[in-house]
């Protein structure tokens, strides 16, 4: 049995459009909390949607993946958040659209945070005053651990606010291209990683590194690697990073060992990269995970 530790994640919900012509669900902060309802967590996505068909069927899919629904606002101004993909020497580009509705979760309809709450937050959603104040809302007062996702999306970021956040955070999590941007200090990645986390006090600070797999730094400076075990299909890299977060998550709130949480983030990420999408509708495949964890 899977402890309850409240897990909120906060942020965008949208839809991917890809150059094929399909549309899927995503955002990193809905795939993260996509995957742990899936797992067997029961995380509350705090997020907005517009009052449109796009809306709607959000609503309805998180309705019968089973999801908590409750802090899942509704906007009549703005729309449903949308994402147009395009793939440059394989990695995706993003053209993301302003003034969604996810831009503007107020604080009014905000949940209770207890001090044993975990509070998940990407990036981009804090690139409005509306939603940023929302979140500085949610943490007012409370002790929760925070992981922070970093996701820089050009022009929606800045440098001296995502270092903000990044103090204000537990845990954190980039990737290697982040890193970089983030933090000149040091020619290599391991240096770098360290002038980071000690520059934003981290308990933990993990770095995905695409094919080359992950690497994670301990505030103690103790430093893990893990990469794929095997030649990975890959159909597209969308969302490979939101599942490597919500493992690491998972392995955070039920005290894995951290060597046992990076392989299990780093398997299921190259699973994630093998299909269409960030966030799969098929269960067997969480399933097998499921099954897979519980018995080791």
């Amino acid at each position: 049995m899977i402890q309850e530790t409240p897990l909120f994640i906060f942020g965008e919900v949208l839809f991917d459009q890809f150059p094929d012509g399909s549309v899927v669900l995503g955002g990193a902060p809905f795939n993260v909390a996509w995957h742990l309802q899936a797992l067997g967590h029961s995380p509350l996505l705090i997020s907005r949607v517009g009052n449109d068909g796009l809306g709607v069927q959000i609503r309805s899919k998180m309705r019968d993946w089973g999801m908590d629904l409750n802090a899942l606002q509704s906007d009549s101004q703005h729309p449903t958040g949308t994402v147009s993909i395009a793939f440059k020497d394989g990695e995706p580009c993003f053209d993301i659209l302003d003034h969604q509705a996810y831009d503007f979760i107020e604080t009014e309809q905000l949940p209770a945070v207890s001090h044993e709450t975990v509070i998940y937050h990407g990036s981009l959603a804090l690139r409005n005053a509306v939603s940023r104040a929302s979140l500085d809302r949610l943490l007012e007062g409370a002790s929760a651990s925070i992981f922070m996702d970093v996701n820089l999306r050009a022009p929606w970021w800045e440098n001296e606010q995502v270092i903000s956040r990044l103090k204000a955070a537990r845990w954190a999590k980039l990737n290697d291209a982040e890193l970089r941007q983030l933090s000149s200090s040091g020619r290599d990645l391991n240096s770098r990683a360290q002038a980071l986390q000690e520059t934003c006090d981290l308990d933990l600070l993990i770095v995905t590194r695409g094919a080359q797999g992950a690497m994670v730094r301990t505030r103690e400076g103790r430093v893990q690697e893990v990469v794929p075990e095997r030649f990975v299909a890959v159909v597209d890299t969308v969302g490979a990073g939101d599942a490597f977060s919500a493992i690491v998550l998972l392995g955070l709130v039920q005290g894995w060992e951290l060597g046992t949480t990076l392989e299990r983030a780093q398997s299921f990420a190259s699973t994630i990269v093998g299909i269409r999408g960030a966030s799969p509708h098929n269960s067997d495949l969480y399933a097998r995970f499921n099954s897979e964890w519980s018995q080791t």
